[in-house]
């Protein structure tokens, strides 16, 4: 049997702000993404509504020909704070619950500039792959240099030993969506390749 007939790489899920920021690159970006992801034939999951960044990606995703799904906890759906989420959207009972899907859902990551939620969604996701509960590839959309001091501070990070070379590899980086896919797929390839062999 040929190693790569498993290998999936179609659902990328994406971590980013329910603010557009005040630099027109980081809605300009996103928006690109999502119509790269189209280009590509692969599909988005979210964390729903159509505020900020959030929007941006996920109605170009949908406007350019990709499935969308949003996962959104019932509280939020319930009410006006994140607005309508674009595509299909599975409802679920918590934020927790919310992750465990995206996770489910998902065969890659991509964070773009986002705050504190987007921060935490992040590292979680990145904790994970360090604790082998998942094996799918993480990257950050650094538009504009958005990431630098994080990327910075975790370069610093092992250099004081509390984080492994080997973990700080999770985390890839690009500039463009075009060159962030194209690494995270050719990691997706080779985590499944090591898996089967």
């Amino acid at each position: 049997m040929d190693k790569t007939s498993s290998y999936k790489f179609i659902d990328i899920c994406e971590f980013y702000g329910s603010s557009s920021g005040k630099d027109v690159e980081f809605e300009e970006s996103t928006k690109n993404l999502g119509k790269v992801l189209a280009e590509k034939i692969m599909h988005l999951v979210y964390g729903g509504g159509n505020l900020g960044l959030m929007g941006c990606v996920s109605k170009a995703a949908h406007e350019s020909g990709s499935q969308v799904l949003g996962i959104i906890p019932k509280a939020l759906a319930s009410c006006d704070i994140i607005g309508d989420t674009i595509g299909e959207v599975k409802i679920v009972s918590s934020m927790h619950e919310r992750k465990a899907e995206m996770l489910d859902h998902a065969d890659a990551f991509i964070v773009l500039p986002g705050g504190l939620g987007t921060l935490e969604e992040l590292f979680e996701v990145t904790s994970w792959a360090q604790l082998k509960i998942h094996q799918k590839p993480i990257g950050s959309l650094n538009v504009n240099g958005f990431y630098d001091s994080l990327l910075s501070f975790l370069d610093y990070s092992v250099e004081k030993g509390f984080i492994s070379p080997l973990a700080r590899r999770i985390l890839v980086t690009a500039s463009t969506a075009h060159q962030l896919i194209e690494q995270l797929k050719l990691l997706s390839l080779n985590m499944t390749m090591r898996h089967l062999s």
